[in-house]
């Protein structure tokens, strides 16, 4: 396209504003969470969605908390009962049982780990597939304000990273509970006093928890924006690797990576390095509970206020009550990078979807292609206007050429006609209808659109031209290829229509694949036709199958050419010559040179230069 990429500043924060209402794609969000607990909820309404699921995870971490309860009471009850008093046979007896009841506990770790890892990744599949389905139903707009890398880090790296704290999280978060209330229970049934102690340390590790997690978010915030920047500058060098070669800005590429990544770097360490404090600082607050019941119960010992069983019990039990809390202490802390990543997925969920209308309805149903622009206002900003109050009137099976400098004006006349922006005033009506009062799957039907960056999907030749009816026969498509010059090609490929095609059509010159564009565009069968400078990237003998393949599309529909090589418009029935937004000339070929204006100096200066034959 010629000029839309002038005209949508993805650097103007205001631009979104006039196009679309909710958040502006381009603000900079804030670093810290916005708000950590409607990102929660937002993942707990997909995980929800699995119910049987999460009530077997329910129901064997609860079995697997058994297990481990039971288990030091037993051992303190050996201790008294049987290996104080040396009686050999019980003490083989509770041996087999705590063996017994261990290997339990292992089964139905397996079956909660097992389920737990189902459950995240069906969660972060249905995450991924709404995202992807936004994607599909975010206006033009959005796109425009946003790099391919940073929406791919979104759909990549930020669910990943939601995956794997799902995939850890759940499973901790419901056997701590478990695990905290059953540790006191059973302290509680043993001693009071004891119990009292080994709680001692709880609000201690509350606020050093606390105090962490409030640096913790802010870093893994930074740390996947920073991500998705990287992300995005990757992709663009790639694609525009040509580029930076024959311009000879490789190293300058390399010093605005080496920047980005050493950003990336410092953030990555502060979150790493503050969140890998937790479990240090954990494992000593276990510790000095360890201590403080070894010499408390030692002196209870003495005083024979309790047994040494009990105090056996008490250490593995202050054991399993310490653990979930530093596991709880842990995961909030990991859930903290999940949030992070799970707010940039929820940002693009939350925005609002362009209206499309049924995409069944009146499938097959026609309009004619007559086309009135009536005094349309237009600007992508409110401080630069585009088109400034443009009228003239496209009458049925009309071919209508728009020429003039880039950033005119004449994409976006073509953004307009297809809705992918909407006008702040004026009228545009097609078939005597306003389009505003079509749905915009209807609408975008009748019109085929052929662009200058001819654009081919992973997949077989013949699937890329039933993209432009996907209920097309096979002899639809072939037929389709023959009327846009494009079988002669084909069937020279080895395997013809059912050639695979590389990425972005690679294995195809770009003159072969704008031939498959225009049999797409053939198929879809339009009755207006837009096609923006189709021919402006290939050599002349290419360019005169084009146009072939050109005039067997636009016979009997109305259609728009942009063309900055005039000797491809000679034939247009109207030339609108298009300068700062405003028609400055329009007519014919010969009438416009009979006028020695405008189109006349721009005619006679590719004449001169010859590009115009």
């Amino acid at each position: 396209m010629s000029n839309s990429s002038n005209q949508a500043n993805p650097k103007n924060p205001t631009f979104f504003q006039t196009t679309h209402h909710g958040p502006r794609p381009g603000e900079v969000p804030k670093v810290r969470s916005k708000n950590a607990k409607v990102t929660l909820y937002k993942i707990w309404s997909y995980l929800k969605r699995q119910r049987q699921g999460l009530w077997i995870v329910m129901i064997s971490t609860a079995l697997t908390s058994c297990c481990a309860l039971l288990g030091p009471f037993l051992i303190g009850k050996t201790i008294d009962k049987y290996i104080i008093p040396h009686q050999l046979n019980g003490f083989w007896l509770m041996g087999s049982g705590l063996l017994g009841i261990y290997l339990l506990g292992a089964a139905f770790t397996w079956l909660q780990q097992y389920v737990a890892s189902g459950l995240a990744q069906n969660t972060v599949k249905e995450m991924r597939q709404d995202l992807f389905e936004k994607y599909q139903h975010l206006p033009i707009p959005f796109f425009d304000q946003r790099t391919h890398g940073e929406l791919m880090s979104r759909t990549t790296n930020d669910l990943e990273n939601v995956s794997n704290t799902l995939n850890q999280t759940v499973v901790q978060l419901i056997s701590s509970v478990f695990m905290l209330v059953g540790s006191v229970v059973m302290m509680l049934s043993l001693s009071l006093w004891m119990t009292l102690i080994t709680i001692l340390i709880v609000p201690l590790i509350a606020l050093i928890t606390k105090k962490i997690t409030k640096y913790t978010r802010q870093y893994f915030s930074e740390q996947q924006k920073s991500l998705g920047e990287v992300n995005g500058f990757v992709q663009e060098s790639i694609s525009g690797l040509r580029v930076i070669k024959v311009f000879g800005r490789e190293a300058k590429s390399i010093e605005e990576f080496r920047e980005m990544n050493e950003r990336l770097r410092i953030v990555g360490l502060k979150a790493q390095s503050i969140s890998g404090s937790m479990g240090p600082l954990m494992n000593a607050m276990r510790n000095l509970s360890f201590v403080l019941i070894a010499v408390i119960g030692g002196v209870f010992t003495y005083h024979d206020l309790i047994t040494i069983g009990i105090i056996v019990s008490f250490l593995n039990y202050s054991n399993q009550f310490s653990q979930p809390i530093n596991q709880l202490a842990n995961q909030y802390n990991l859930l903290q990078s999940a949030i992070a990543g799970a707010e940039r997925v929820f940002e693009v969920l939350d925005l609002e979807s362009e209206t499309l209308g049924n995409n069944e309805a009146e499938t097959d149903k026609k309009i004619s292609g007559d086309v009135l622009f009536d005094q349309v206002h237009f600007g992508y900003t409110e401080d630069a206007v585009v088109l400034k109050n443009l009228s003239f009137h496209a009458f049925p099976g009309q071919m209508i050429a728009l020429v003039g400098p880039t950033g005119a004006g004449k994409t976006t006349i073509i953004n307009l006609l297809t809705r992918f922006y909407d006008i702040q005033s004026g009228t545009i009506r097609i078939a005597g209808e306003d389009i505003r009062d079509f749905e915009k799957t209807f609408l975008r039907k009748q019109i085929g659109l052929v662009l200058q960056d001819a654009y081919v999907f992973s997949g077989t030749i013949r699937e890329n031209i039933r993209y432009g009816r996907l209920h097309a026969t096979d002899r639809e498509v072939e037929a389709a290829a023959r009327l846009a010059n494009a079988d002669s090609f084909i069937k020279k490929l080895p395997k013809g229509y059912d050639t695979e095609l590389n990425a972005e059509g690679s294995n195809l010159s770009q003159g072969q694949k704008q031939l498959l564009t225009i049999a797409r565009a053939v198929l879809a069968n339009p009755s207006i036709l837009i096609l923006d400078e189709a021919t402006s990237s290939v050599d002349t003998r290419t360019e005169l199958h084009i146009q072939e393949a050109m005039k067997s599309l636009m016979k009997g529909r109305t259609s728009f050419v942009i063309a900055h090589r005039l000797s491809t418009i000679r034939e247009a029935d109207v030339i609108l010559v298009i300068n700062n937004g405003e028609i400055v000339e329009q007519g014919s070929h010969e009438e416009l040179l009979r006028k020695n204006g405008v189109y006349s100096n721009l005619y006679n200066n590719q004449l001169t230069q010859g590009y115009v034959s």
